[in-house]
């Protein structure tokens, strides 16, 4: 199970911080969610994605800001709250996750 703390989809791109489990880890998460959204929702995705693990509180709230702010910076929307197509979970707390030192 993975914890999405913020999704942003974009016109041809989609931004988002998520936690994923160790196993099966980042890349058989996002290549079988992407392949079911392909079989669903007949999206076609780029084969591969770009990830950045986040190494603390303020470098993801710098990648938040810059997830937030991309609907404006690119014209899509004079004010980010008139962009319909953000998902940010506010019903529960991110997991606490424990990562190696």
């Amino acid at each position: 199970m993975w914890h999405c703390r913020v999704m942003l989809l974009m016109p041809d791109h989609l931004h988002a911080i998520i936690a994923v489990p160790r196993e099966p880890g980042l890349k058989t998460t996002v290549t079988n969610w992407k392949k079911y959204l392909a079989r669903v929702h007949h999206i076609s995705w780029q084969r591969d994605f770009f990830d950045h693990r986040l190494r603390d509180h303020h470098e993801e709230q710098e990648k938040r800001s810059y997830i937030l702010m991309t609907r404006c910076a690119r014209g899509l929307c004079e004010r980010a709250e008139d962009w319909p197509w953000i998902y940010e979970p506010k019903d529960r707390p991110p997991p606490n996750l424990q990562h190696d030192g």
